[in-house]
């Protein structure tokens, strides 16, 4: 029998099939009005409608989500909770080295800042604080593994550590590592114990959230839904993967498509085998990388990219994955840990996230029309989310007059603005020929031992505008 045979596909993912879906909110019934309206119920919009509750609890917030809060990114990660942020060596490049290095000093502290709201506000997701370990396997890996270390020092990360194969095994037996970098500035959890837990806050706030509400038109003072229109000063986008839904964004932020298993839980002795006592979430230093952490039910659960874009930024109802794509992440399982070869697949999911043309996640208000956005997270979302909405706040607040300038409205993501990504058919040819090429370089660089990276690999940053 397959390890993948029996495996259940979609049903959103894993983490909804463990907890159960979340009891339905009413939707919009009819045309309102209301201080600020959050479009999205994802974490992004979830932890901004939560701020700005609490700096200011007589705002009238209103949260409207087309399916239910969760749905969409926040319900299908990887349980990454980590200081990574899309775009800091760009913006070290527009507005110096030291405005990026307070962008990552509050990265890691929000790291902090989630682990602190979720115990004061009761959210049990399964947080365990083990750091982020990032391995290399290949030579080409390990020299990209002691460059990425050096730069991260770099930018303030005093207390990250590098080790090499035998302190590595130490930690985790990864098949061939031969050295990996750790920071611990990272938690792993269950992503959708973190964001029902929000919305149930949010909600118990005073905070009006309707769910089975699409938006399908953001105006100026306005959200425009079938059920009818949400009038109010401010209009904050908080749509991430989805964004492309909207009237007139189909080019702003690209669907990006990943893709996760779960395994069955690992036995005492499967566990002793390969390590992984401190429960760090793990990663890799391959061009197409992987990304994975040991569940709070001692389940490997571990994400990739599958087929990476739907042709004219369409996005996936339910999460269902191609049989190829779960097949291609079992091997990697395998490839890491041969011992669990025999190990079955109990689950396989896909999700959609966004990326923008430069890769830059952003913050932005326009204090002309009153429309707000965050997003762009590139797959880091888990924590930038919480920094974001903690800017979209000060931003309203400086806004309105009730605060002025913060630590945050000075971060350089804030405003940032990006040009649209290419027309079809340029932008699937692009996107599809980019991780073809990418997943090429890896296995050149696995099959030639070579210490280099794979010029295929620097063509494609170049093509991806990643550089």
């Amino acid at each position: 029998m397959s390890s993948t045979d029996a495996t259940i596909n979609g049903g959103i993912s894993f983490w909804y099939a463990q907890v159960g879906l979340p009891a339905p909110r009413e939707p919009l019934s009819g045309d309102a009005s209301a201080d600020v309206v959050i479009v999205g119920g994802g974490y992004t919009g979830l932890w901004t409608a939560y701020y700005l509750k609490k700096a200011a609890p007589s705002l009238r917030i209103t949260v409207l989500e087309q399916k239910f809060c969760g749905y969409g990114a926040s319900g299908r990660n990887g349980g990454w909770l980590y200081n990574g942020v899309a775009g800091r060596d760009r913006y070290a490049k527009l507005h110096g080295h030291e405005a990026a290095v307070r962008l990552q000093q509050a990265m890691n502290d929000t790291v902090d800042e989630v682990v602190r709201v979720a115990g004061e506000e009761g959210v049990d997701a399964d947080i365990h604080r083990g750091g982020v370990l990032e391995v290399a396997y290949t030579p080409a890996q390990l020299a990209r593994l002691k460059a990425f270390h050096e730069h991260e020092l770099s930018y303030g990360e005093d207390e990250r550590e590098l080790y090499g194969a035998r302190e590595t095994a130490e930690r985790i037996r990864v098949a061939d590592a031969v050295g990996s970098t750790w920071t611990p500035h990272g938690a792993r959890l269950n992503p959708v114990k973190l964001v029902t837990g929000l919305a149930a806050v949010v909600e118990s706030l005073g905070v009006t959230v309707h769910e089975s509400t699409p938006v399908t038109e953001i105006r100026p003072r306005a959200a425009v839904t079938p059920y009818g229109t949400v009038r109010a000063p401010y209009i904050l986008r908080c749509t991430e993967g989805f964004t492309a839904n909207l009237s007139g964004q189909k080019r702003t932020w690209l669907p990006m498509n990943s893709s996760m298993i779960a395994t069955e839980p690992l036995t005492p002795a499967q566990w002793e085998s390969i390590g992984w006592e401190g429960r760090e979430t793990l990663g890799d230093m391959a061009h197409a990388y992987m990304y994975a952490q040991r569940t709070a039910d001692d389940r490997i659960a571990l994400g990739g990219r599958g087929v990476p874009y739907r042709f004219g930024s369409r996005t996936d109802n339910d999460g269902r994955t191609q049989a190829s794509t779960i097949e291609a992440l079992h091997e990697i399982l395998v490839r890491f840990f041969p011992s669990l070869a025999g190990v079955r697949v109990a689950h396989a999911w896909s999700g959609v996230l966004g990326v923008p043309r430069d890769w830059c996640a952003t913050v932005t208000l326009d204090r002309a029309t009153g429309l707000g956005w965050a997003g762009g997270y590139v797959g880091s979302g888990v924590a930038t989310t919480n920094l974001a909405a903690r800017t979209l706040r000060d931003l309203v607040q400086r806004d309105s007059g009730q605060a002025g300038d913060t630590e945050l409205t000075s971060l350089p993501w804030v405003n940032h603005r990006v040009r649209k990504w290419e027309p079809e058919p340029f932008r699937w040819l692009g996107v599809h020929g980019m991780y073809a090429t990418y997943r090429t370089a890896d296995r050149r660089e696995l099959e030639l031992r070579s210490v280099g990276s794979s010029r295929l690999a620097r063509v494609a940053d170049r093509v991806a505008g990643r550089h």
